[in-house]
C-alpha cells in the first residue's frame, strides 16, 4: 500500500491521507485556516472516506470530494450532525466575506447523504479492506480509525486523540495496529495536571467577576465550550455564564447522543444553569459586569467574541483555552499583537491568561500510547515540523521504524 500525505504533514491544519491499496480510502480531508484557508491536494476520485471527527482542520473539505463522485463516508453520528453545523457556517461566511468557494450546499448533502453513521466496534466493509472506529477521546463522535486487510494487517489512525479522560470523554481507547499513523500536536510538550488547572481557572474567575469584570472565555464551538461549561457547572459558576454563538448549537447536538459522553448529567445541568443569549438585549445584559461569558471563536477568527472583546471594564479578564494557531488573531493577543476587527488593527489592553485545557495527548501520554499498542511503523503528521520530527527521531532510537512525512510525500507500507 502507497500512503500519500495530502495535508497536515509537518503542520497543524488540513488533514488528508489517502490510503492507495486495492481501494483507495481518505483518512480526513480538512482546511488550515488562519490569515488565509489553505487546502489539502487534490484527492482524486477515492471509494471511501473515512472522517475522525468534526473539527474543520479534519473536516471542512470533505464536500469537494462529492464534486467529482459519490464516496461512501463513515464516522460517527455525532460527527455527522457537528460536521453539517460546523461546514454551513463556513459556506455562510465564505459568501459573506466573497472568497472562493470550491463547493457549496449540493455537495454538503451528497456527503451527508453518503453517510454511514458507525458505532464505537461496528466493522463497515470496503473491499477487502475492514473499517472500525474505536473511541478516541477527543471529541463527541471522535474516532480512532482502524483499517484492517484480509490477511490480518492492521494500520491504525489517530486523527485527535486523548489518553487521559475529561469531564466529558473517556480517554482514547488502546488499539494494537502493525502501522500506527499518530497525531504529534504536544510531541515535545506537556500539559498541566487537569485537577490543578480546573482549580486556577475557576479561582481566576472568581476573582474577576468578584471585582465587578467579565470573564470572557473565547471556546471553540465543538468540543471545548461544552467541557467549559462542565467546568463551569462543577465549580458552581455556571449560574453566572451566559454562552453565545455556535457553541449554543454545538451543545445542543452533542446533548442529542449522551452515550458518547461521559457525564451528559452534568452537562445537562450546566444547560439548565446558563444564561443563553438570543439578542443584543440578552448581550447587553451579559455585559453588566461580575459575568462569564463563554462564546466563539476560539481563535478570536470571528463570532460574537470580537464584539465583546473591544467593550470590556477595565476589570475585565480574557481566559484563552485552546491552541492558537499562528496568523490567528488568538495568536496575535499571545504575541501582544495588534488584533484585526473589521479590517482595522486594534491593540486590546484587557489581561489574559492561556489554560491548557488540550484535548490532545500530552508528550507522556504520547509515547505511553506508542509504546503500549507496539506498532512496526510509526508516522508522525497532524504537529509542527520540529514536533513530529522530534517524535520520529525519537521513536527510531527505540527501535520503531518511523517517518514525519512532508506535504506531497508518498510512503510505501507492507499492508
Amino acid at each position: 500500500m502507497d500512503i500519500r500525505f495530502l495535508g497536515g504533514a509537518g503542520e497543524v491544519g488540513r488533514a488528508g491521507i489517502l490510503l492507495e491499496g486495492t481501494k483507495r480510502i481518505l483518512l480526513d480531508y480538512g482546511i488550515k485556516l488562519d490569515h488565509k484557508t489553505e487546502y489539502p491536494l487534490p484527492a482524486g476520485k477515492v471509494d471511501a472516506f473515512v472522517l475522525s471527527h468534526a473539527h474543520l482542520d479534519h473536516s471542512g473539505y470533505a464536500p469537494a470530494l462529492y464534486n467529482t463522485g459519490f464516496p461512501m463516508a463513515i464516522g460517527t453520528a455525532p460527527t455527522r450532525d457537528l460536521t453539517e453545523l460546523l461546514i454551513e457556517d463556513s459556506i455562510k461566511i465564505n459568501r459573506i466575506q466573497r472568497t472562493g468557494q470550491h463547493f457549496f450546499k449540493r455537495e454538503l448533502k451528497s456527503f451527508l447523504n453518503n453517510y454511514v453513521a458507525a458505532k464505537f466496534s461496528d466493522s463497515i466493509d470496503v473491499g477487502e479492506y475492514t473499517v472500525t472506529l474505536r473511541d478516541a477521546g477527543h471529541i463527541s463522535g471522535s474516532a480512532l480509525s482502524l483499517i484492517e486487510n484480509n490477511k490480518g494487517r492492521k494500520l491504525m489512525y489517530t486523527g485527535d486523540f486523548k489518553l487521559s479522560p475529561q469531564l466529558l470523554q473517556h480517554g482514547a481507547d488502546m488499539v494494537e495496529s502493525n502501522i500506527l499513523i499518530t497525531e504529534s500536536t504536544y510531541a515535545i510538550d506537556e500539559h498541566p495536571d487537569r485537577d490543578e488547572l480546573v482549580k486556577k481557572l475557576a479561582s481566576d474567575i472568581r476573582e474577576v467577576i468578584g471585582s465587578g469584570g467579565i470573564a470572557l472565555l473565547p471556546a471553540f464551538a465543538v468540543g471545548r465550550a461544552q467541557e467549559i461549561l462542565a467546568i463551569l457547572e462543577k465549580e458552581g459558576l455556571a449560574d453566572r455564564a451566559y454562552i453565545d454563538g455556535m457553541a449554543r448549537a454545538a451543545t445542543e447536538i452533542v446533548m442529542r447522543y449522551p452515550h458518547e459522553i461521559d457525564d451528559s448529567d452534568l452537562l445537562g445541568r450546566a444547560i439548565g444553569n446558563v444564561g443563553w443569549i438570543d439578542n443584543n438585549n440578552d448581550r447587553k445584559k451579559a455585559m453588566r459586569g461580575g459575568s462569564i461569558i463563554v462564546t466563539t471563536a476560539g481563535m478570536l477568527t470571528g463570532g460574537p467574541v470580537l464584539n465583546y472583546i473591544t467593550r470590556l471594564n477595565r476589570n475585565s479578564k480574557i481566559f484563552l483555552t485552546g491552541y492558537q494557531v499562528e496568523g490567528t488573531n488568538g495568536r496575535n493577543l499571545v504575541e501582544h499583537k495588534p488584533l484585526v476587527i473589521d479590517g482595522k488593527h486594534v491593540r486590546i489592553q484587557t489581561p489574559f491568561e492561556f489554560y491548557d485545557f488540550s484535548a490532545h495527548c500530552g508528550k507522556s501520554d504520547l509515547y505511553k500510547y506508542i509504546r503500549e499498542t507496539n506498532p512496526e511503523t510509526v508516522i508522525c503528521v497532524h504537529g509542527d515540523r520540529d514536533n513530529s520530527k522530534n517524535l520520529a527521531e525519537n521513536l527510531r532510537l527505540e527501535g520503531f521504524e518511523a517517518h514525519a512525512p512532508q506535504i506531497g510525500e508518498k510512503i510505501e507500507v507492507d499492508f
